[in-house]
């Protein structure tokens, strides 16, 4: 008598290695978008880190399908989607070293994000599911794209992030006009970096002014620190939030 397994026809699970290479190319390609597009913007995964991702993701789902297809033989039904589901849970470890707490702020969150939806589509990749890998990856690239614009154009007066530079004579007393009148200007200074050159220091740091009338809070943050008699030069640009 004939077992459930046996009487159901698992032939199409059978993979050549024209399939595997498919799958494998197609899961880098995917990859290699995003992280292009990660690496555009400056993000600490880029590129290299998003195609290894996709791909290892690609190769565990292909191997999970491979030991099904070998052990079914057997007797044995294993899991296909045992080792995919470790895979999700592990990527975790890889999005936490991207992610990084500057100050009050902390940065990296979405391209974590997008990491462990990479290994995601490389896991859709590897089990044949092609049509929501390339579904996945056009909705993931309009995620990071479309809607980062999107994003600044509403939030443009909610999020005033300032990028300072500051030279002068008195390091000590630079830094605490910086702090006293960033207090008065409502701020949050972060990720401050004092260097020191042949005539004096450069600082720099960057400035936190969400909120209301957060232009004018600049402009006058900005020239009151460049009247101080310590400081020789000063000037900002607007920081990526």
């Amino acid at each position: 008598m004939q077992t459930a397994l046996e009487a159901v026809d698992l032939s199409g699970l059978t993979l050549s290695w024209v399939d595997v290479a498919l799958r494998m190319l197609l899961a880098m390609l995917i990859g290699a978008v995003i992280g292009t597009e990660r690496e555009y913007t400056h993000r600490p995964a880029g590129m290299r880190t998003h195609m290894l991702v996709a791909l290892g993701a690609c190769a565990v789902m292909i191997t999970s399908q491979l030991i099904f297809c070998q052990y079914r033989a057997y007797g044995a039904a294993p899991d296909p989607a045992r080792l995919s589901a470790q895979v999700i849970t592990g990527m975790g470890f890889l999005g936490a070293g991207t992610i990084i707490k500057a100050g009050h702020t902390i940065k990296g969150l979405t391209t974590a994000a997008g990491i462990w939806a990479t290994a995601c589509l490389g896991i859709a990749v590897g089990g044949g599911y092609y049509i929501v890998a390339v579904t996945g990856a056009l909705g993931m690239l309009t995620t990071l794209v479309i809607f980062e614009w999107i994003q600044r154009r509403l939030m443009i007066n909610h999020y005033a992030l300032f990028h300072f530079y500051v030279n002068c004579a008195k390091v000590a007393v630079t830094l605490d006009a910086i702090s006293r009148l960033a207090e008065e200007a409502d701020a949050v200074i972060t990720s401050v970096h004092v260097e020191e050159k042949r005539d004096g220091f450069k600082i720099d740091f960057k400035a936190d002014f969400s909120g209301r009338h957060s232009n004018d809070r600049v402009r006058r943050f900005l020239a009151e620190l460049s009247e101080d008699e310590s400081t020789s030069s000063a000037n900002f640009e607007r920081s990526r939030f």
